[in-house]
Protein backbone atom coordinates (compact mmCIF):
# COMPACT_ATOMS: atom_id res chain seq x y z
CA UNK A 1 0.00 0.00 0.00
CA UNK A 2 1.25 3.56 -0.70
CA UNK A 3 2.65 5.39 2.30
CA UNK A 4 0.25 8.07 3.57
CA UNK A 5 2.13 11.16 4.67
CA UNK A 6 0.74 13.47 7.34
CA UNK A 7 1.44 17.21 7.83
CA UNK A 8 3.88 18.14 10.60
CA UNK A 9 3.93 21.20 12.87
CA UNK A 10 5.92 24.20 11.65
CA UNK A 11 8.03 24.74 14.79
CA UNK A 12 11.60 23.37 14.35
CA UNK A 13 10.37 22.21 11.00
CA UNK A 14 13.29 20.19 9.69
CA UNK A 15 13.49 18.21 12.95
CA UNK A 16 9.80 17.41 12.69
CA UNK A 17 10.32 16.25 9.13
CA UNK A 18 13.12 14.01 10.39
CA UNK A 19 10.83 12.66 13.08
CA UNK A 20 8.13 11.91 10.53
CA UNK A 21 10.54 9.99 8.29
CA UNK A 22 12.08 8.16 11.27
CA UNK A 23 8.64 7.06 12.41
CA UNK A 24 8.00 5.57 8.98
CA UNK A 25 11.28 3.67 9.16
CA UNK A 26 10.60 2.40 12.70
CA UNK A 27 7.12 1.26 11.63
CA UNK A 28 8.56 -0.65 8.69
CA UNK A 29 6.76 1.54 6.18
CA UNK A 30 10.07 2.74 4.72
CA UNK A 31 12.88 0.28 4.06
CA UNK A 32 16.30 0.35 2.44
CA UNK A 33 15.83 0.82 -1.28
CA UNK A 34 12.55 2.74 -1.01
CA UNK A 35 12.34 6.16 -2.64
CA UNK A 36 10.78 9.18 -1.03
CA UNK A 37 8.23 11.15 -3.05
CA UNK A 38 9.70 14.07 -5.05
CA UNK A 39 10.28 17.26 -3.04
CA UNK A 40 7.53 19.11 -4.90
CA UNK A 41 5.04 16.45 -3.75
CA UNK A 42 6.36 15.62 -0.28
CA UNK A 43 6.82 19.19 0.99
CA UNK A 44 3.15 20.25 0.61
CA UNK A 45 1.91 16.92 1.98
CA UNK A 46 4.01 17.45 5.11
CA UNK A 47 3.00 21.09 5.21
CA UNK A 48 6.58 22.41 5.12
CA UNK A 49 8.72 24.46 2.79
CA UNK A 50 11.00 22.72 0.31
CA UNK A 51 14.01 24.34 2.01
CA UNK A 52 13.03 22.77 5.36
CA UNK A 53 12.53 19.43 3.64
CA UNK A 54 15.95 19.67 1.98
CA UNK A 55 17.57 20.45 5.34
CA UNK A 56 16.06 17.30 6.83
CA UNK A 57 17.17 15.23 3.84
CA UNK A 58 20.73 16.57 4.14
CA UNK A 59 20.83 15.43 7.76
CA UNK A 60 19.68 11.95 6.77
CA UNK A 61 22.27 11.83 4.01
CA UNK A 62 25.00 12.84 6.46
CA UNK A 63 24.12 10.03 8.87
CA UNK A 64 24.16 7.47 6.08
CA UNK A 65 20.51 6.49 5.76
CA UNK A 66 19.58 8.40 2.62
CA UNK A 67 21.18 9.26 -0.71
CA UNK A 68 19.87 12.12 -2.84
CA UNK A 69 20.34 11.87 -6.60
CA UNK A 70 19.72 15.20 -8.33
CA UNK A 71 18.23 15.56 -11.79
CA UNK A 72 15.41 13.80 -13.52
CA UNK A 73 14.68 10.26 -14.55
CA UNK A 74 14.15 6.94 -12.75
CA UNK A 75 17.27 7.29 -10.59
CA UNK A 76 16.57 10.86 -9.44
CA UNK A 77 15.28 11.73 -5.98
CA UNK A 78 15.98 10.61 -2.44
CA UNK A 79 16.37 6.92 -1.64
CA UNK A 80 16.61 5.16 1.73
CA UNK A 81 19.94 3.30 2.03
CA UNK A 82 22.16 1.62 4.59
CA UNK A 83 25.65 3.17 4.65
CA UNK A 84 26.55 3.29 8.35
CA UNK A 85 30.30 2.68 8.00
CA UNK A 86 31.17 5.91 6.20
CA UNK A 87 28.78 8.00 8.29
CA UNK A 88 30.08 6.74 11.63
CA UNK A 89 33.66 7.07 10.44
CA UNK A 90 33.16 10.74 9.54
CA UNK A 91 31.43 11.41 12.85
CA UNK A 92 34.13 9.75 14.95
CA UNK A 93 36.93 11.41 12.98
CA UNK A 94 35.41 14.83 13.59
CA UNK A 95 34.85 14.22 17.31
CA UNK A 96 38.36 12.84 17.66
CA UNK A 97 39.75 15.98 16.00
CA UNK A 98 37.68 18.13 18.38
CA UNK A 99 39.06 16.28 21.38
CA UNK A 100 35.87 14.43 22.33
CA UNK A 101 37.90 11.20 22.45
CA UNK A 102 41.56 10.72 23.25
CA UNK A 103 43.97 8.55 21.27
CA UNK A 104 43.98 6.18 24.26
CA UNK A 105 40.17 5.91 23.99
CA UNK A 106 40.53 4.91 20.34
CA UNK A 107 43.27 2.42 21.19
CA UNK A 108 41.20 0.61 23.80
CA UNK A 109 38.13 0.59 21.57
CA UNK A 110 40.14 -0.93 18.71
CA UNK A 111 41.63 -3.57 21.00
CA UNK A 112 38.22 -4.66 22.31
CA UNK A 113 36.60 -4.69 18.86
CA UNK A 114 39.40 -6.42 17.00
CA UNK A 115 40.10 -9.04 19.65
CA UNK A 116 36.42 -9.95 19.35
CA UNK A 117 36.35 -9.90 15.56
CA UNK A 118 39.51 -11.96 15.03
CA UNK A 119 38.42 -14.55 17.58
CA UNK A 120 34.96 -14.78 15.99
CA UNK A 121 36.43 -14.88 12.46
CA UNK A 122 38.45 -17.94 13.47
CA UNK A 123 35.12 -19.66 14.14
CA UNK A 124 32.89 -18.17 11.46
CA UNK A 125 34.87 -16.93 8.45
CA UNK A 126 34.27 -18.82 5.21
CA UNK A 127 37.14 -19.98 2.99
CA UNK A 128 36.07 -17.34 0.48
CA UNK A 129 36.29 -14.63 3.15
CA UNK A 130 39.81 -15.69 4.06
CA UNK A 131 40.88 -15.93 0.42
CA UNK A 132 39.83 -12.29 -0.01
CA UNK A 133 41.77 -11.33 3.11
CA UNK A 134 44.80 -13.19 1.77
CA UNK A 135 44.61 -11.26 -1.50
CA UNK A 136 44.89 -8.02 0.48
CA UNK A 137 47.92 -9.34 2.37
CA UNK A 138 49.57 -10.38 -0.89
CA UNK A 139 49.03 -6.93 -2.36
CA UNK A 140 50.52 -5.30 0.75
CA UNK A 141 53.61 -7.47 0.34
CA UNK A 142 54.31 -6.34 -3.23
CA UNK A 143 57.68 -4.57 -3.57
CA UNK A 144 57.45 -0.80 -3.72
CA UNK A 145 53.84 -0.49 -2.56
CA UNK A 146 53.31 3.20 -1.69
CA UNK A 147 52.51 4.15 1.89
CA UNK A 148 49.09 5.53 0.99
CA UNK A 149 48.07 2.32 -0.78
CA UNK A 150 49.47 0.18 2.04
CA UNK A 151 47.43 2.12 4.58
CA UNK A 152 44.28 1.63 2.52
CA UNK A 153 44.92 -2.11 2.12
CA UNK A 154 45.75 -2.41 5.83
CA UNK A 155 42.44 -0.79 6.74
CA UNK A 156 40.55 -3.02 4.33
CA UNK A 157 42.22 -6.13 5.80
CA UNK A 158 41.18 -5.35 9.37
CA UNK A 159 37.65 -4.35 8.35
CA UNK A 160 37.31 -7.44 6.16
CA UNK A 161 38.22 -9.73 9.05
CA UNK A 162 35.62 -7.92 11.17
CA UNK A 163 33.00 -8.53 8.48
CA UNK A 164 34.05 -12.17 8.33
CA UNK A 165 33.30 -12.52 12.04
CA UNK A 166 29.58 -12.63 11.28
CA UNK A 167 28.72 -9.59 13.41
CA UNK A 168 27.71 -6.64 11.23
CA UNK A 169 27.75 -4.15 14.11
CA UNK A 170 31.28 -5.14 15.10
CA UNK A 171 32.27 -4.67 11.46
CA UNK A 172 30.71 -1.20 11.30
CA UNK A 173 32.27 -0.08 14.58
CA UNK A 174 35.68 -1.47 13.59
CA UNK A 175 35.53 0.43 10.32
CA UNK A 176 34.44 3.65 12.03
CA UNK A 177 37.06 3.52 14.80
CA UNK A 178 39.85 2.70 12.33
CA UNK A 179 38.68 5.50 10.03
CA UNK A 180 38.78 8.01 12.88
CA UNK A 181 42.58 7.68 13.14
CA UNK A 182 43.40 6.87 9.50
CA UNK A 183 45.19 10.25 8.96
CA UNK A 184 47.34 9.67 12.05
CA UNK A 185 48.24 6.14 10.99
CA UNK A 186 49.17 7.39 7.53
CA UNK A 187 51.35 10.12 9.01
CA UNK A 188 53.12 7.64 11.29
CA UNK A 189 53.79 5.29 8.38
CA UNK A 190 55.11 8.14 6.24
CA UNK A 191 57.47 9.10 9.07
CA UNK A 192 59.02 5.61 9.25
CA UNK A 193 62.81 5.82 8.83
CA UNK A 194 62.91 2.57 6.83
CA UNK A 195 59.54 2.18 5.11
CA UNK A 196 60.29 -1.15 3.34
CA UNK A 197 61.34 -2.72 6.66
CA UNK A 198 58.31 -1.26 8.45
CA UNK A 199 55.95 -2.57 5.75
CA UNK A 200 57.57 -6.01 5.87
CA UNK A 201 57.25 -6.20 9.67
CA UNK A 202 53.59 -5.13 9.62
CA UNK A 203 52.76 -7.56 6.86
CA UNK A 204 54.53 -10.42 8.62
CA UNK A 205 52.04 -9.89 11.44
CA UNK A 206 49.15 -9.72 8.96
CA UNK A 207 50.30 -13.01 7.46
CA UNK A 208 50.49 -14.66 10.88
CA UNK A 209 47.11 -13.25 11.88
CA UNK A 210 45.55 -14.75 8.78
CA UNK A 211 47.26 -18.10 9.43
CA UNK A 212 45.88 -18.21 12.96
CA UNK A 213 42.36 -17.37 11.79
CA UNK A 214 42.53 -20.08 9.09
CA UNK A 215 43.72 -22.58 11.70
CA UNK A 216 40.83 -21.70 14.00
CA UNK A 217 43.19 -20.42 16.70
CA UNK A 218 40.98 -17.53 17.76
CA UNK A 219 42.56 -16.78 21.14
CA UNK A 220 46.05 -16.63 19.65
CA UNK A 221 44.78 -14.41 16.83
CA UNK A 222 43.14 -12.11 19.39
CA UNK A 223 46.37 -11.87 21.40
CA UNK A 224 48.43 -11.09 18.30
CA UNK A 225 46.06 -8.45 16.94
CA UNK A 226 46.14 -6.70 20.33
CA UNK A 227 49.93 -6.64 20.21
CA UNK A 228 49.78 -5.45 16.59
CA UNK A 229 47.41 -2.57 17.44
CA UNK A 230 49.18 -1.49 20.63
CA UNK A 231 52.55 -1.40 18.85
CA UNK A 232 51.26 0.86 16.08
CA UNK A 233 49.28 3.07 18.44
CA UNK A 234 52.41 3.51 20.54
CA UNK A 235 53.98 5.04 17.44
CA UNK A 236 50.98 7.33 17.03
CA UNK A 237 51.27 8.51 20.64
CA UNK A 238 54.97 9.29 20.12
CA UNK A 239 54.25 11.16 16.88
CA UNK A 240 51.44 13.21 18.41
CA UNK A 241 52.54 13.75 22.00
CA UNK A 242 53.20 17.43 21.36
CA UNK A 243 50.14 18.07 19.21
CA UNK A 244 46.65 19.23 20.10
CA UNK A 245 43.97 16.77 18.93
CA UNK A 246 42.92 18.98 16.04
CA UNK A 247 46.42 19.84 14.80
CA UNK A 248 47.45 18.66 11.36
Amino acid sequence: MPVEWQPVRQSRTHELVLQSIEQRVFAGELRAGDRLPPERELAPVLGVSRSALREALRVLETIGVLVAQPGRGPDAGARIVRHPDDALGRLLRLHFALGSYSLEDVLEARVVLERSSFEAAARNASPEDLDEAEALVVRMAEPGVPVLEFNDLDTRFHVHIARSSGNELTSTLTSAVRESVRPLILRALEAAEDWPATAAALNAEHTELLRLVRAGEGVSAADLVEKHIRSLHGTLVDENSDRAPGDS
